[in-house]
């Protein structure tokens, strides 16, 4: 986005520009956009070059980590310094929110819950606890030392 997209002619910033200055909008934006670049990936491995899907979707799985850590670090959160213990955390987070995932769907579907809108639900929970871990632990701010 350039600064004349950015900045309205009497200096104040657009309403996008507002919305796309927030971590939080950024995170959620590269969330869906990472919903498309997950399915191209698994197309490309599954059904262009022939991998199963077991090996394609574990594929899948850690190159869209990967990415979407380095769109997290450098976009949502603004880090320009490659950090490997925050993509460890990443993963830990992702693995974290994949059981949320599978165990929210599963009680749900245990209590009468269709198992399709069991896992669209559960989707909520599971972005609600990869919320809560990325801007929680891995990129939460810093406070400065107190002064004694």
């Amino acid at each position: 986005m350039n600064e004349e997209n950015a900045v309205n002619s009497d200096g104040s910033a657009t309403l996008t520009a507002r919305w796309l200055a927030k971590p939080q909008v950024r995170w959620f934006a590269a969330g869906v956009a990472f919903m498309g670049v997950t399915s191209m990936f698994l197309f490309v491995l599954v059904d262009m070059i022939g991998m199963s899907v077991l090996v394609g979707t574990l594929l899948t799985l850690e190159i869209c980590t990967v990415l979407r850590f380095f769109v997290n670090e450098w976009w949502v959160f603004g880090s320009r310094h490659f950090n490997w213990r925050r993509l460890g955390q990443y993963h830990v987070a992702n693995a974290g929110a994949s059981l949320v995932w599978w165990f929210a769907t599963n009680v749900l579907s245990h209590f009468g819950v269709h198992h399709i809108l069991a896992a669209i639900l559960a989707v909520g929970f599971s972005t609600g606890f990869s919320f809560a871990s990325n801007f929680l632990w891995i990129w939460r701010a810093k406070r400065p030392p107190s002064a004694s």
